[in-house]
């Protein structure tokens, strides 16, 4: 346990880090929501030094199988990161908010198409929303598709190129899928794809369907406007994170399920040749 100390609290300072970001580069954001930020990140990091400084497993999927929580985690930051800075440049511009912005601009109307997630995200902000603010929204919609988008690309490239998780040695589903039951009944490999098809249709409709329910709410509650900065923020970015964390979930246990389909190809192989050899 000793060992795993160091990397935890890494993990837990950049958890923290990564939180706090909006409220600390965003000015005159207020002192309670500053606290409530830094109650939050506080949790988090903890939660993430329990989990990675622990022997057994406990939520956290994959967590002897990198880059997996690595793309995962790099993809929410520069989300959050680069969502601030666009949310910052009318404030207080700066080169490079002011670069990030024009960015996201040119990004967010390239992919304002009709029925698309981006145009969704607009749709479902009230009629009377300024122009500006739409404008804001559509940018910050457009970035983290984007940044999803890449991270995406990415993990299919470590998949296909360097042979994840094959490559990291024996893959152990009880360390890295703690969540999943292998002894729950059933085929080990139906349960696996069935699972992988299901994160992978549900990580395509969230993006479309989570505009449309907010939407059609918004005749029985309050509208959302994402007037505040960080309710844009972290609104924006989980819209698209966690599409796109299911995505990656759905590929890696198909794949999952392929290796195990192959290993028993392989055993059955085996024992044919040791019952000829006999």
């Amino acid at each position: 346990m000793i060992h795993r100390i160091p990397g935890a609290i890494v993990r837990a300072l950049l958890i923290v880090i990564m939180l706090a970001t909006p409220a600390l580069m965003l000015p005159g954001e207020s002192s309670d929501a500053t606290q409530a930020t830094v109650f939050v990140g506080l949790f988090a990091g903890a939660l993430t030094f329990a989990e990675y400084a622990s022997t057994y497993p406990g939520l956290i999927e994959f967590r002897y199988a990198p880059p997996f929580n690595r793309l995962r985690f790099l993809s929410l930051f520069f989300t959050v990161f680069l969502l601030t800075m666009i949310c910052r440049n009318p404030i207080d511009p700066t080169p490079f908010s002011a670069f990030v912005e024009a960015v996201g601009a040119l990004i967010g109307r390239a992919i304002d198409l009709p029925y698309s997630p981006v145009r969704l995200m607009t749709l479902m902000l009230p009629a009377d929303t300024s122009a500006a603010h739409l404008d804001l929204v559509r940018t910050a919609a457009g970035m983290a598709y984007l940044i999803s988008l890449v991270m995406l690309a990415i993990f299919v490239v470590v998949l296909k190129l360097f042979r994840w998780p094959a490559n990291h040695g024996a893959f152990n589903v009880w360390v890295n899928l703690p969540t999943f039951d292998p002894t729950a009944g059933g085929d080990v490999v139906t349960r696996l794809e069935r699972d992988a098809r299901f994160n992978i249709a549900l990580g395509f409709l969230l993006p479309f369907l989570v505009p449309a329910v907010v939407k059609a709410s918004s005749t029985s509650f309050q509208p959302i406007t994402f007037e505040s900065a960080q309710t844009l923020i972290w609104t924006v970015a989980a819209w698209a994170f966690l599409p796109a964390s299911l995505f990656m979930r759905g590929i890696a246990m198909g794949r999952i399920a392929d290796m195990i389909r192959e290993r028993r190809r392989q055993n059955a192989e085996g024992e044919d040749g040791a019952f000829q050899a006999i």
